[in-house]
């Protein structure tokens, strides 16, 4: 009986991104079901992660696993035959997981911050969103992915972030390679793999839906 992988996402989510990633490094064969960006809930998503109500989820033969991080240590439980993204041994498998969610608490959280809002309160989420890729370009250092020759956990779970790059930029007047090049090298180094270039929007694609949202919000 063949295996059936459904991923509920929708294209500008970073969070999507990550698992499609994995999905495409692991070879596996999914259906992409897309929902509305600016449209309501899908019966499907709310049936499948009716406490959150929140994208991505991955069903894989009619059970629904939430939240990307989670979503991507199961794809490298299940499907461990090719490219782990996780280290098997345990304390660098916890610092693995520290980055994450560092990623998630601190990066994601100002980027977002920095397109939602204008004047100081932009200034002060674009100065904590430079700041904490500078932290991660430290870790980065001179290796050519997080986790040393090969992309791994750290690698899918910021590179989504990569495609919004433009947008931030663009809407708060700042450069990030200027101030990250090893970063952004290290941005150009994934785009380079397939499950990645083909798994992430085009920036100005982005941007345009940014811009939209801003303009929706009165902050342009």
């Amino acid at each position: 009986m063949a295996e059936e992988v459904v991923l509920l996402s929708f294209w500008p989510s970073y969070y999507g991104m990550r698992v499609s990633i994995a999905l495409e490094e692991k070879g596996i064969n999914y259906e992409l079901k897309e929902e509305a960006v600016n449209g309501g809930k899908s019966p499907l998503l709310l049936k499948m992660n009716p406490i959150h109500k929140k994208l991505p989820v991955l069903i894989h033969n009619g059970r629904p696993i939430c939240e990307s991080l989670i979503i991507l240590e199961y794809i490298d439980q299940i499907w461990n035959h090719r490219s782990p993204l996780l280290p098997s041994d345990p304390y660098q498998r916890s610092q693995v997981r520290f980055w994450a969610d560092y990623v998630d608490d601190k990066v994601y959280p100002s980027g977002r911050r920095i397109w939602m809002s204008k004047g100081e309160e932009q200034e002060a989420a674009k100065e904590e969103f430079m700041e904490g890729l500078k932290v991660l370009e430290g870790e980065l250092g001179e290796k050519a992915y997080f986790g040393g020759e090969t992309m791994g956990f750290i690698d899918v779970s910021l590179v989504p972030m990569s495609s919004w790059f433009y947008a931030l930029e663009t809407c708060a007047n700042f450069n990030i390679e200027a101030e990250c090049p090893k970063l952004m090298n290290w941005v150009k180094r994934c785009m380079e793999k397939e499950s990645v270039s083909k798994s992430l929007p085009d920036p100005h694609k982005v941007n345009d839906l940014v811009l939209e949202i801003r303009k929706w919000e009165g902050l342009d």
